[in-house]
C-alpha cells in the first residue's frame, strides 16, 4: 500500500463530502493532517463542528490529527491553517485546497456579492493557503499541493458563472505554481472531481441521497486521484478528472494555425480562416509548456 507515513497533510473543507473522504484516507494511511472546515452550510453560512467530527473519527481510529475552523477566504484565517499545522506538527508537506460553496444563479440574475464570495472562498481562498504553505515547502524543496477545479470551469454550466470563474482560475493558478515550484520539489496539480455532496445536492434537479448514496457517487472514489497527485512521484501541472470511479486527464491544446506576419488584417484572416481554425494538427499545451 502506497504510504504517507509521517507527511503533514492540510485539508480545507474537510469537514464532509470530499475532503472528509480525503482526509480520512491520508490518515489512514500514516499521514497527520490538518482537518479545516468552517463548518458553514452550502452556500457559506453559519458554523458548526464538522471538523471536530472528523478529528475524532481520525483519532479512533489510531490516526493523528487536528482541527482547524477558520475561514480560507479570510487572510489571517488562512495563514492559522498552516501555523496550526506547524505548531502540532512541525512542517507542512501536502496542502489540498478543496473548501467550497455555491452561489448558482443565471448571470443576469446574480448579485454581485454572490460573485464575490464564491470568488473569496475558491479562489482566493485556495491562494491564500497555498501563499502562507509556499515558503515553507520552498525552503524545505518538497511540497505537494492540490487546487479542486470542476468540469463547470473547464467546460462551463449553466448557472455558474461565478463558480465556473473561479474554477478555472484554479488552472491558471496551477499552471504557473507548477513553474514556479519546479526548482524546489514543489509540485502543483489540479482535480476535477465529481461526486454526490451536499454542494452537488444544491443544483436544480439533484437530489441525492447523501445518508445512502450510490456507491458509484461516493466521494472517496475520488480520493485515489488527490493520493496520485501527492505522491513523492506526482506529476505536475496535470489536470485530472475523477469521479464515478473513471479517471481522466485534461489539458488544454493549440493548433498549428497560420502566419500572417506584420500586415495582418481580418480580411486576411478571413482568407485563411480554414487553416486558422483546423484543430487536427492540435498539440498539447502541457507538453508545449514542458518543451520551453
Amino acid at each position: 500500500m502506497e504510504s504517507f507515513e509521517g507527511k503533514v497533510v492540510i485539508i480545507t473543507g474537510a469537514g464532509g463530502g470530499l475532503g472528509k473522504a480525503h482526509a480520512l484516507e491520508f490518515a489512514r494511511r500514516g499521514a497527520r493532517v490538518v482537518v479545516n472546515d468552517l463548518g458553514g452550510s452550502a452556500d457559506g453560512s453559519g458554523s458548526s463542528d464538522a471538523a471536530d467530527l472528523v478529528v475524532e473519527e481520525i483519532k479512533a481510529a489510531g490516526g493523528e490529527a487536528i482541527a482547524n475552523k477558520a475561514s480560507v477566504s479570510d487572510k489571517a484565517g488562512a495563514k492559522s491553517i498552516v501555523d496550526d499545522a506547524v505548531a502540532a506538527f512541525g512542517t507542512v508537506d501536502i496542502l489540498v485546497n478543496n473548501a467550497g460553496i455555491l452561489r448558482d444563479k443565471s448571470f443576469k440574475k446574480m448579485a454581485l456579492d454572490d460573485w464575490d464570495i464564491v470568488m473569496d472562498v475558491h479562489l482566493n481562498g485556495s491562494a491564500y493557503v497555498t501563499h502562507a504553505a509556499w515558503p515553507i515547502m520552498y525552503e524545505k524543496n518538497y511540497g505537494r499541493i492540490v487546487l479542486t477545479s470542476s468540469t463547470s470551469g473547464i467546460y462551463g454550466n449553466f448557472g455558474q458563472s461565478n463558480y465556473g470563474a473561479a474554477k478555472m482560475g484554479m488552472v491558471g493558478l496551477m499552471n504557473v505554481l507548477a513553474l514556479e515550484g519546479a526548482s524546489h520539489n514543489i509540485k502543483v496539480n489540479t482535480l476535477a472531481p465529481a461526486a454526490a455532496t451536499r454542494l452537488t445536492n444544491t443544483v436544480p434537479g439533484r437530489n441525492e441521497d447523501l445518508d445512502n448514496p450510490d456507491p458509484e457517487r461516493a466521494p472517496s472514489l475520488v480520493t485515489p486521484a488527490v493520493l496520485y497527485m501527492c505522491r513523492d512521484e506526482a506529476p505536475t501541472g496535470a489536470i485530472i478528472q475523477a469521479g464515478n470511479g473513471r479517471f481522466n486527464m485534461a489539458s488544454v491544446f493549440r493548433n498549428d494555425g497560420v502566419v500572417l506576419g506584420a500586415g495582418a488584417t481580418l480580411e486576411m484572416l478571413l482568407e485563411n480562416e480554414e487553416a486558422f481554425t483546423d484543430m487536427t494538427s492540435v498539440k498539447d499545451g502541457l507538453a508545449l509548456r514542458r518543451a520551453r
